[in-house]
């Protein structure tokens, strides 16, 4: 027969009936911090969808937040934020300086992260080592991170590597040139890889081809500045794209290619999908392309008029 909860004199000092009221009360504990949990999920809430977030609440737990203009955030919105502490997705979108050096380390204790998205954040190199915390980050994007900011030339991505389950990440609208791409190439468990819009060369084609487990690729242009003349994306980078043997799916684009030199990458054994976008190629070439690379599947997104003039300005040497 079971002993009972209540504590009668005569049994009081039972050798098995204090460990069963030990853990009763343990229980009654557990139940109470949680509790005091989810008040406290919901009360964040509250005070980020005040400043424009929604926030996604289920069983009481916040599990995403939401940001497309961050310029109304500072450091107590993103104390806030580190206290939701089983949040799987982060975005934030939009003016997002107020995530700095400063305030940054509050996102590190985020440690069910799966998915952060940035824009404008304003961190240094050594700002970003915080999110080497992230262990279970799967998927990670950065647009115009600390754009011409001191101290940031992109070799902070290097300490990502750290995040072991992390697979999938872009870097685009960023000034920063190839050492920044050397650093990502430590990222060896990456599958997924998209950049465009920085300030690479050719060499940064090839610290990307070092990526072991690579399978999916996006590769637009640099950005256009002051003695960067020669596009970082052409047929010249095909050769390089082509060493990556692990690729499945590779989206170019932003530059003029050939048939010639795009049939560099029938050496890719897995090659599934090759997508030409915004590009100067002919028709005739894009034909020549499909016909000799019959196993592939060739996506050709052609060129908008703006995309046109935009194209032309980034190729003007």
């Amino acid at each position: 027969m079971p002993y009972p909860l209540t504590m009668r004199a005569s049994s009081v000092n039972h050798p098995l009936q204090i460990p069963v009221m030990k853990y009763f009360a343990l229980y009654l504990v557990a139940c109470l911090f949680t509790v005091s949990l989810h008040a406290d999920d919901a009360a964040i809430a509250q005070q980020l969808q005040a400043l424009g977030g929604k926030v996604t609440i289920k069983d009481g737990i916040a599990t995403q937040v939401t940001f497309n203009d961050c310029s109304k955030l500072a450091e107590p919105e993103f104390r806030a934020i580190g206290q939701l502490k089983k949040l799987k997705s982060l975005t934030l979108y939009n003016k997002c300086g107020g995530l700095n050096d400063s305030t940054i380390h509050h996102i590190a204790g985020l440690t069910e992260l799966e998915f952060l998205g940035t824009d404008r954040i304003d961190v240094t190199d050594e700002g970003l080592k915080h999110l080497a915390k992230l262990k279970n980050l799967r998927t990670a994007s950065f647009f115009h991170t600390s754009f011409g900011k001191k101290g940031f030339t992109g070799v902070g991505f290097g300490y990502l590597k750290d995040c072991p389950k992390l697979e999938r990440m872009t870097v685009a609208g960023i000034s920063m040139g190839d050492e920044g791409f050397a650093a990502i190439a430590t990222i060896t468990q990456l599958k997924d890889f998209s950049t465009w819009h920085t300030y690479q060369t050719e060499a940064g084609n090839a610290e990307i081809a070092k990526l072991p487990n690579l399978k999916t690729l996006k590769v637009g242009q640099r950005l256009p500045r002051a003695g960067a003349k020669a596009p970082s994306l052409s047929d010249a980078s095909l050769p390089t794209l082509a060493k990556i043997k692990s690729l499945e799916n590779l989206k170019i684009g932003e530059a003029r290619f050939t048939a010639d030199a795009i049939l560099a990458l029938k050496s890719l054994p897995n090659l599934k999908q090759l997508t030409i976008y915004g590009a100067f190629i002919s028709d005739e070439d894009v034909a020549k392309v499909r016909k000799e690379m019959a196993g592939v599947k060739v996506v050709l997104e052609p060129l908008t008029e703006d995309q046109r003039k935009k194209l032309e300005m980034y190729l003007k040497e």
